[in-house]
């Protein structure tokens, strides 16, 4: 209903978010196809696709079956409606007549994990390049050094540049550095 849009959008304007209105499970199922979002409100009662269908819809679309859906509701909570909510993804309920205090603070609960997980994201893809990078890196300087020979007994031309204790030790340098890119592509410490 319109009057509840206008409600939630003047709680909601102190946070300083784009928000974005949509007025059926229909509207809102288009939005989430176009756009990501940090969180849904979602009312329990919507002309065509009532808020239980909406939200079994946002958790079937691969960009948005993460996104957390808050249930708006004016129903008794011993209905069944908590639970038919929790069972199609919700994360939260806030009862209507909402307080206008308690609809922010979860809001920007659910605001600032987003933020959180945007900054991990990156912070993984920032990681993953440099191991990425390392393991170039590393390759490169297996191809400089050579193998240990042609499998014939013989040294490599790098083998006899450096002499045998300087490639052993590179040698066992590149190992270890070898190793602890195994461990960390593993998702694991490395070990020293």
């Amino acid at each position: 209903m319109e009057e509840n849009l206008l409600a939630l959008e003047a709680v909601l304007a102190s946070l300083d978010v784009p928000l974005v209105r949509a007025r059926s499970g229909e509207e809102a199922m288009r939005a989430l196809r176009r756009e990501r979002f940090a969180l849904v409100l979602l009312d329990v009662r919507m002309p065509g696709m009532d808020g239980f269908d909406t939200a079994a819809g946002i958790k079937r679309l691969d960009q948005a079956k993460d996104v957390p859906i808050i249930f708006l509701t004016g129903n008794d909570p011993g209905s069944g409606f908590t639970f038919r909510g929790y069972a199609t993804g919700a994360a939260d309920f806030i009862p209507k007549p909402f307080d206008p205090w308690v609809l922010r603070a979860k809001v920007t609960v659910f605001l600032e994990l987003h933020r959180k997980n945007e900054q991990l994201a990156a912070l993984l893809a920032r990681d993953h390049a440099q191991l990425t990078e390392m393991g170039e890196r590393l390759s490169a300087i297996g191809s400089m050094l050579g193998d240990s020979g042609d499998g014939d007994g013989r040294e490599s031309d790098a083998d006899t540049l450096r002499g045998p204790g300087e490639m052993a030790s590179l040698r066992a340098h590149l190992a270890g550095l070898d190793n602890i890119l195994r461990e960390l592509r593993r998702g694991r410490s490395p070990q020293p």
